[in-house]
């Protein structure tokens, strides 16, 4: 069985995020990019899969839809453990556009097991996995805390209100991964740096497509007001500033 991760290259967690004059675009100068958290636990799981004994998985894979500039963050998921990396080369502009291009590439090159992150840390758009399983006419299960192998079945579990629901399913399909699923993402280490050089890093053109979403602007939260310190014992104080600032009493 062939595993491909579908990974994002996101800002880290810790950049201040600047918007361009015009706010239609956000400044990348200066940002550290990273791999979007939900898709490197992703990662994680399956190459902890890989790893189990006759766990009959041949090869796990990493994708990104990106230009040049993601190739580190995809050198990072070699270094992790990664197989191999495919780097779909157009700059996307929105869900669709990253969904149908990998779903060109897929198929053309099938996995059996596609994992996507639930969610970007960026735009947290939440979109992607489902449009790519809908584009590729495969099953798709979102929320996925849960992961194991049993020859061609998926048995998947994932949190619901008040408990927890078990799948079991066929491949092909795709896995929508939630936190959980694998307790903290692996770090490369320095053997891992090193091989990930040589590893293969295969760039596919674009399938010519185009977003369906057009940014009209961006804008960044109102700062917050500055805090006022009141005294334990200062009850009226409290109860002054509550109605006549905060004003929720």
């Amino acid at each position: 069985m062939k595993l491909l991760v579908c990974i994002s290259n996101v800002p880290d967690t810790t950049t201040k995020i600047k918007l361009s004059p015009d706010g239609k675009s956000i400044d990348l100068n200066g940002i550290q990019w990273v791999i979007n958290p939900w898709d490197e636990l992703a990662l994680t799981r399956a190459l902890e899969l890989k790893e189990l004994a006759g766990s009959g998985i041949e090869k796990v894979s990493v994708a990104i839809v990106g230009s040049a500039e993601v190739e580190p963050t995809l050198r990072k998921a070699l270094a992790i453990g990664a197989d191999d990396a495919i780097r779909i080369d157009v700059n996307p502009l929105d869900a669709f556009q990253v969904a149908s291009e990998l779903s060109s590439f897929l198929q053309g090159n099938p996995y059996e097991l596609v994992l996507c992150g639930i969610e970007s840390s960026d735009y947290n758009g939440s979109m992607v996995g489902g449009m790519l399983a809908e584009l590729m006419g495969v099953p798709s299960v979102s929320s996925v805390s849960a992961l194991n192998i049993q020859g061609s079945t998926v048995l998947l579990s994932r949190e619901i209100d008040g408990g927890k629901e078990s799948i079991s399913i066929n491949t092909p399909m795709v896995a929508i991964i939630q936190k959980g699923i694998a307790i903290d993402p692996r770090i490369p280490s320095m053997r891992g740096i090193m091989t990930a050089r040589t590893k293969p890093l295969t760039v596919v053109p674009s399938n010519g497509s185009s977003s369906l979403t057009k940014v009209v602007t961006n804008s960044l939260p109102v700062p917050k007001a500055s805090c006022h310190k009141v005294d334990a014992d200062n009850v009226s104080e409290l109860v002054r500033l509550l109605h006549e600032e905060a004003k929720v009493i």
